[in-house]
Order: C-alpha cells, then sequence, then structure tokens
C-alpha cells in the first residue's frame, strides 16, 4: 500500500480510475466471500484494498456510487464498535416455569384474563441469541440483537452471512420480524476443537458462542462461525395476513424465512405433557440445542388482549427443561500430549449415565481453568453436557470434598518424555517443545496415516502403538522402511495383513505433495491450506525455502499460517525429515488431480453445493471429481448458484435452492450425467 499514491496527490480523473477499479475488485472478493464461500484472497488483502477505497472515496466523495462496498452493509465492518439500534416496540424476554403445576396455574391466569380457554402454539426454545430483522419491500435492511430489550447493537453485515437468513423475501413486504440465531452443536464442536488446537479459550456453550460470533466486528469472522437462525414472531401480523401465531409461522416459511417445523397447536394445558415428553426424549439427538418449551397464545387478537408486563409478555411463558446434571466423583487427573504439543488436562470419574451416553472423562482445557474450577481428586462434582455432547464440570460440591485433600498442582514437565513446560505467549495452553517427545510422536504418525493425509489403510493407533513400543518407527520417514518379517512381530498380525500394509505404505509414496505437507503435522496447516500452497510452489522443497513474505503473497495464506511453516523448516531435524522422505521414494511434488481440463464438459465454471447424505460416494470424493471438471464446489448457496446436487435429509440448503429456483438435482440424476461425461 504505500507505493500508491495519496489521494490528496491524485488527479481527479486518476482518482476515478482507481476507485472505480477497488469498487470492482472489492465487489468480486465480497461475491466470492460471503456468496460462494470461496474466498479469492486473504483478509489483510482485502482489508488494504477498502482502507484504500474509504480514503479516496471521502477525497472525492463526487465518485461514491450506491452500490460500492463502502456503502453496503454487507461488507467488513470497520469500525471501533457497533452500533446502537433503537427498537420502536420492545424486544421483551419470556417467563419462565419449571413444572406441569406451573404451567398450569399460568394458563390458570390467562384464562381468567381472557374469559375463555385459548388454544396454543407450542414451539421449542432453541438456545440461542435473540435477533431482530427488519425488511423493506421484500429486502433485509437492518439486523440487530435485543440488547437491553429497548436498544440493541447493529449487526447487520454480521447476519447477512449467515446462509439461512434471506436477504430477500418471495414477496416484496415491508416487516420486522424476529428470532434467535443459534450455533449448530456440530459447528460448536468443531470451533471448540480449534480454539482449544489453537492456545483459545474454549466457549463454555452454543449460546454464548453464537453471541460471541454474531457481535464480531468483523463480518467474516462471523462468516467463518457457521451460525443458524429460526424466525418465530412478528408484532405485525396483519401485514402476513394472518390471525394466529401457527399461522404466522406457515406464513413466514412461505416468505422464504427459516422457520423449526416442530411447533404443534393444543386446545388446552394438559394436552402439553407428551409434546414436553416426547422432546426431552428427543432433545440430545436434534442437531441444535434446545432448552424448554415456548407457550404462546395461539389467537393474536387474544395475545394483544392480554398484553404485556414491563418485562414480559403475558401471552407466552417458557417451560424450562430440568438441567441435565448428574454428580460423580473425580478419581484422577490426567495429562495428554497432543500432536502439536499441547497439554490437556481431563479428570477421570466414576461413570455416570448423562444425556444419553455414559460418560466418565471431562475435559478441564487447560490449566487457567483447572485452577479457576479449583478441581481437585477426591471432588465430588456437578456434570452436564455443553450444547449437549460435551462433557464438562459445572462446579464442586465442596460440602462433599474431603477435609484431607490439596490444590492440585499444574504440572511442569512433559507426562510423556519429562521435557520442561512451557506458555508460548498469546496461548492459554501449556506446551512440550521436545520434537522426540513420545506422545506426539504417536499422534503425529497416527495423523500422518490418516485418511486426509497420506491415506495409509491399515495403519491405525493401535498398530502405530506397537510400532512405537518395538523402536521398529523414529519418525515418519521410518515408516517406509517398514518390512513384512517385522509386521509379523506384532500381535495379531498376518502374512495378508502384513503385506496389505507394506502395499499401501508403498503405494502412498505417490501421493501429491499437498497430503504429505498436510501430514507432517504443521501448525495452523490444514489440508486446504497445504493444498493451496504446494499448487502455488509446486514441491515442498520449494516450500521449505521460502520466507513468509512469499508464503503470504499466496492467494489464501495468511500471516500466521506462513509464521508456523517458516519456523517448521528452519528447524535442522524438519530440513533432515524432507531429505529422508526424498531418499524413501516419496514423491515431493505437487500432483494436479485435475490435469488438464475439458471446457466442454457440461459443469465447467459451474457453481455447485453438495447438500444432504449421499448414499454412493462421499461429498469429498464427489467434489473432487466436479473440481476435476471445472465446477466451483462451494458450502453455501445463493443466486449464484447453479446446481444443488442433494442427498437425504437435504435441509435448509435445499430448501433455499428451492425458494432461490436453483436447479436441483438428486444423487441419480448426478450420477446419470458423470456417466454421460466419461462416455
Amino acid at each position: 500500500m504505500a507505493s500508491n499514491p495519496q489521494p490528496t496527490n491524485m488527479s481527479t480523473k486518476d482518482a476515478q480510475v482507481a476507485i472505480s477499479q477497488l469498487q470492482d475488485e472489492l465487489t468480486d472478493y465480497g461475491i466470492a466471500y460471503y456468496e460462494q464461500d470461496a474466498p479469492k484472497v486473504e483478509d489483510h488483502v482485502y482489508d488494504e484494498k477498502y482502507a484504500r477505497l474509504v480514503a479516496l472515496e471521502q477525497a472525492f466523495p463526487q465518485f461514491v456510487t450506491p452500490d460500492s462496498p463502502t456503502q453496503n452493509v454487507g461488507g467488513a465492518q470497520t469500525k471501533s464498535g457497533l452500533e446502537k439500534v433503537q427498537h420502536p416496540v420492545p424486544m421483551l424476554s419470556l417467563g419462565d416455569v419449571f413444572s406441569l403445576d406451573e404451567l398450569q396455574e399460568w394458563e390458570n391466569r390467562t384464562i381468567k384474563a381472557l374469559g375463555q380457554q385459548p388454544a396454543y402454539n407450542l414451539e421449542l426454545k432453541i438456545d440461542g441469541l435473540a435477533v431482530s430483522l427488519k425488511y423493506e419491500n421484500g429486502r433485509l435492511m437492518q439486523a440487530s440483537t435485543r440488547g437491553n430489550g429497548l436498544i440493541g447493537e447493529d449487526v447487520t453485515a454480521n447476519v447477512k452471512t449467515i446462509a439461512d437468513v434471506p436477504q430477500e423475501l418471495k414477496e416484496p413486504l415491508t416487516i420486522e420480524v424476529r428470532g434467535e440465531i443459534y450455533m449448530p452443536k456440530a459447528s460448536f464442536a468443531h470451533l471448540n476443537e480449534e480454539r482449544e488446537n489453537q492456545g483459545q479459550e474454549p466457549f463454555a456453550n452454543p449460546r454464548n458462542a453464537a453471541a460471541g460470533s454474531l457481535r464480531q466486528l468483523d463480518a467474516r469472522e462471523t462468516k467463518k462461525r457457521q451460525l443458524s437462525a429460526f424466525i418465530y414472531y412478528t408484532a405485525e401480523a396483519d401485514t402476513l395476513g394472518v390471525t394466529r401465531q401457527s399461522e404466522v409461522l406457515r406464513r413466514f416459511a412461505e416468505l422464504g424465512l427459516p422457520t423449526n417445523k416442530d411447533n404443534r397447536v393444543i386446545g388446552q394445558m394438559k394436552e402439553i405433557a407428551p409434546y414436553i415428553a416426547e422432546y426431552t426424549e428427543k432433545r440430545d439427538g436434534l442437531p441444535y440445542g434446545i432448552d424448554g418449551v415456548v407457550v404462546k397464545v395461539d389467537d393474536i387478537d387474544s395475545e394483544i388482549d392480554l398484553g404485556n408486563t414491563v418485562k414480559v409478555p403475558r401471552w407466552s411463558i417458557a417451560y424450562k427443561f430440568p438441567p441435565e446434571e448428574e454428580q460423580t466423583i473425580v478419581r484422577d487427573i490426567e495429562w495428554t500430549v497432543g500432536r502439536t504439543g499441547a497439554v490437556t488436562p481431563t479428570a477421570a470419574m466414576d461413570p455416570v449415565f448423562l444425556a444419553g451416553t455414559t460418560v466418565q472423562r471431562a475435559s478441564l482445557h487447560n490449566p487457567d481453568y483447572l485452577e479457576e474450577k479449583d478441581v481437585r481428586v477426591g471432588d465430588t462434582v456437578t456434570l452436564h453436557k455443553a450444547g449437549d455432547i460435551i462433557p464438562e464440570i459445572g462446579q464442586v460440591i465442596l460440602d462433599k470434598r474431603p477435609a484431607d485433600t490439596k490444590k492440585y498442582e499444574i504440572p511442569t514437565t512433559c507426562p510423556s518424555c519429562g521435557a520442561d513446560l512451557v506458555h508460548v505467549e498469546g496461548e492459554v495452553v501449556l506446551r512440550c517443545i521436545n520434537p522426540a517427545c513420545p506422545a506426539q510422536l504417536q499422534e503425529g504418525l497416527t495423523h500422518f496415516a490418516s485418511r486426509n493425509a497420506m491415506n495409509i489403510d491399515g495403519l491405525g493407533p493401535q498398530i502405530v502403538s506397537q510400532l512405537l513400543d518395538k523402536k521398529l518407527v523414529t519418525d515418519v520417514a521410518s515408516i517406509y522402511s517398514l518390512t513384512v518379517e517385522q509386521l509379523l512381530s506384532l500381535d495379531k498380525f498376518q502374512e495378508k495383513s502384513a503385506n496389505n500394509l507394506v502395499a499401501a505404505i508403498q503405494a502412498s509414496k505417490a501421493n501429491s505433495a499437498d497430503r504429505l505437507l498436510f501430514g507432517l503435522g504443521i501448525r495452523l496447516v490444514g489440508a486446504k491450506a497445504a493444498k493451496t500452497m504446494m499448487a502455488s510452489l509446486q514441491d515442498l522443497p520449494s516450500l521449505g525455502q521460502a520466507n513468509a513474505e512469499q508464503i503470504v503473497a499466496i492467494d489464501g495464506i495468511g500471516q500466521a499460517i506462513a509464521d508456523s511453516v517458516v519456523k517448521y523448516f528452519a528447524e535442522p531435524q524438519s530440513q533432515a525429515l524432507l531429505a529422508e522422505l526424498a531418499n524413501a521414494g516419496v514423491n515431493l511434488e505437487y500432483l494436479s488431480e485435475t490435469g488438464p481440463i475439458d471446457e466442454n464438459s457440461f459443469f465447467y465454471g459451474k457453481k455447485i453445493v453438495l447438500t444432504g447424505k449421499l448414499e454412493q460416494s462421499s461429498r469429498s470424493e464427489i467434489a473432487a471429481w466436479l473440481e476435476a471438471h471445472g465446477a466451483s464446489v462451494t458450502g453455501s448457496v445463493s443466486k449464484k448458484t447453479d446446481l444443488v446436487i442433494a442427498g437425504t435429509d437435504a435441509g435448509s440448503k435445499l430448501t433455499k435452492a428451492n425458494t432461490l429456483g436453483v436447479t436441483v438435482w438428486n444423487e441419480q440424476e448426478f450420477l446419470s450425467a458423470q456417466q454421460n461425461e466419461a462416455g
């Protein structure tokens, strides 16, 4: 950026050309990022160009256009904080009850106030963050959080990154609707795993994760978190032409708004028990978190008659599920070493049955977390599942703490190799930085052989453990020296299985270098980043000799990854390992999976989304085939999508495709087209 002339030194003509060029580039980047889920540039590149455009438009405001990325709220926010939004109609919280008796008491008050028995619409209580969406002539203009009920925060740019939320309704209505932004359980588990691998604090639960994600100052960060939404309320039912809450949900779905389909209308409160029992049982299996059932008077005129208190609506109540929590005793605190050297404490406890499974272990995440909870061996603790999936200790029951317990001392040496543990600056985890650590070697070898790395079939954790115990391997390169005779010395190995494993090891030598790079387990280098770097630099020796500036210059690679790669290859043992792999005959060059692409292919140039359960092939296999035929496989459906290939249980992506009129194929239709391509 330093080479760019300052706006004040530019002629009007040059400024106009520069502004137009930047607007086009940033618009293109934005479409790739937000709509196609395929960013063309690293974040810092976008930010530099965006800042340049802002400066130029401020100096030459006559060239600011309505469609400039600086005028489009879908772009990255560059403000120091989120703007405040005043809600014309307050966003109230719901009152809570915790038993069927309390529900009956609420109904008695409701009947008395109305003078008649109302019908109720039952809805699942989604564990997320309340949001208001304002549409004008069918277009999403503003999204805001509840805040204090009167004033929230503007999160429009962030909400526009959520695939479930339509930016345009199917009808040109002007209406404000409200709902819940939530993080699916799978996204929550993935995010926490990623945060722990990077030495960051995990989120306590999906709601906190959703709230933190929605309030990011950069919408691109929100995009990465894979949020979802359900819309369930409007104060403007007359705009929809309906008179009942159950009809509101039906009209929302017709407009393309995401709704939860599990609502049910009942005639009186005694009918609620089966619904509560049903979803208490189904709760663990849902892909999103729920913490209760919301009861709403179905007739909207009756809702208006009942009105609100200062804090809550009188026409609605939330039945909260009892907490799924058990008590157990901590018998030990174990420390495990991951392949990147992160040393993590885990509580080993008496087994208890919790939320559908037997649990006897729970992560304590890091030393700070362990000290904050003050968990000690022998303590009785409460146990629940964060997000209904991750076992987590709630609190220590101090009344049951044995008198002779002592505060747990954080280890200073690696439990596997005895090397001193270190706190890396900016991280909360402890790390073992000994490259010869046996535990890291066990994890590293297992990762190296895994499906997305070198894909050595038959070389799983148990085999790796035996190889290490017998000192038959010392690093990933030594795998390629294994013989049938050596393998026959392992437990349960017969000649056929030994020959098969040797054959799989030899076959892996021919893999493309991006698989090898991913298999090396370099911190922050995932499969996608490995492929991106190899496609650019073509071979591993070139990457090993590149500096951080050269690596950052590769589209899609950021500074943190570049620094990690440079640090790895700067180590003498890494250079020696690369030489060993080369001597063993392992391919170090990038091999394009596509070869020359036939531009006459039906799939060439098309933007395609895969969704649902596919029976004949995995999504990754189909995606690889499509890319080899010139298609761009993306993760979200938009107006730019040419084709959606949908398996069973396709969900919201299929719904959005139908809403937008995007062509949809089932798996058999795709297979037929695939056969036509073959000949």
